[in-house]
């Protein structure tokens, strides 16, 4: 399973929950890769927009960060991916 910049949709040469330096950006956007919208907590819905209960609030979630819980995600950018099922589930059985 490849992994997707969050911002530009780029697969990156990553794999999910591989450790990920901070400076380290996309190279067709230069987006910071170790941030909140990369990792595999982070939720739109859940509580400060994180599953891991334990982590310190961020508010930037689109920069760089210094959490200890961060694991690169397999979401390939995508913010809800539930949706994207249930939409693709419709298209399939769409009428």
């Amino acid at each position: 399973m490849s992994v997707k910049c969050y911002n530009c949709q780029t697969s990156l040469d990553l794999s999910p929950n591989m450790d990920v330096a901070r400076t380290e950006e996309c190279e067709k956007c230069y987006t910071d890769l170790r941030c909140c919208k990369m990792c595999s907590f982070y939720d739109k819905s859940a509580y400060n927009e994180c599953r891991e209960p334990t982590a310190d609030r961020i508010v930037e979630k689109e920069k760089a960060n210094f959490c200890d819980f961060f694991k690169l995600g397999a979401k390939n950018g995508q913010e809800n991916p539930k949706v994207d099922l249930l939409a693709q589930a419709n298209a399939l059985f769409k009428k």
